[in-house]
């Protein structure tokens, strides 16, 4: 069995949630309610950790929610640095971000490691407030083991994360389509890498949570995105690049 095969035992202690802003958490906010981002919670029942993935908008729910089921938050995970994601001031809104879960939780925000100029720039953490990490760590919630992949292009630093043969993809692939790579920091080329080559290491049979909500369903098998997202039609960098560079 290798790392990416879901381990029974673990199984049964992995506490994963996906709660969608606007409707599960913050739903008078209008900005949440548009933008339609997920925020996932990852943990272990026994112990009773929970780390928070991409925690915006209305971080006190967020925290409440895990209280709730008896679990206490001790981390954040970041897949990038945009503000919808992490906090920070989105066109002249404020949003909660993970400046705010520091506050209530004291804790650290797991980063990669080309991401962190990024992240302190828009939400105001400082160094000490950052974990950072390469491609491949693991972090450790309890027993329950979390695979960071360091997946650039949508931005620098992007990540994605892999437990227990769910992937947490962020902005880097949903359903349908990938994240832009217009904005600051974005390279059409590095996306591409990521999506055919850091990814891959991925199974068919792993079940993809994406940042947002860009399709009727919530999730869905790596297998069945690669097979119906427009994002895996090219045959090569050169065609890829010639649709969405």
């Amino acid at each position: 069995m290798n790392r990416h095969d879901p381990t029974p035992s673990l199984e049964d202690r992995l506490y994963f949630r996906q709660w969608l802003a606007g409707r599960d958490f913050a739903v008078a906010d209008p900005i949440a309610g548009q933008m339609a981002n997920f925020v996932y919670a990852i943990g272990d029942k026994e112990t009773g950790e929970v780390v928070l993935v991409d925690p915006c908008y209305a971080v006190g729910e967020l925290v409440s929610k895990c209280e709730q089921d008896g679990m206490r938050v001790t981390g954040a995970l970041a897949t990038h640095y945009h503000p919808d994601h992490v906090g920070g001031d989105m066109y002249g809104h404020e949003l909660q971000g993970v400046k705010e879960l520091l506050t209530r939780c004291p804790c650290k925000v797991h980063a990669q490691r080309e991401e962190a100029p990024w992240i302190k720039r828009i939400t105001g953490c400082s160094d000490s407030d950052l974990q950072l990490h390469d491609s491949g760590d693991v972090l450790q919630v309890g027993a329950i083991p979390i695979q960071l992949i360091h997946t650039p292009g949508h931005t620098p630093g992007s990540q994605c994360f892999l437990v227990q043969n769910r992937l947490v993809a962020g902005d880097t692939l949903f359903l349908q389509g990938c994240g832009r790579t217009d904005l600051p920091g974005g390279d059409p080329r590095q996306l591409y890498l990521s999506l055919t080559q850091k990814l891959a290491q991925v199974p068919d049979d792993a079940t993809l949570y994406p940042g947002h909500l860009y399709a009727p369903e919530p999730s869905a098998s790596l297998g069945e995105t690669r097979k119906s997202n427009f994002v895996f039609k090219p045959k090569s960098e050169a065609e890829w690049l010639a649709m969405f560079g």
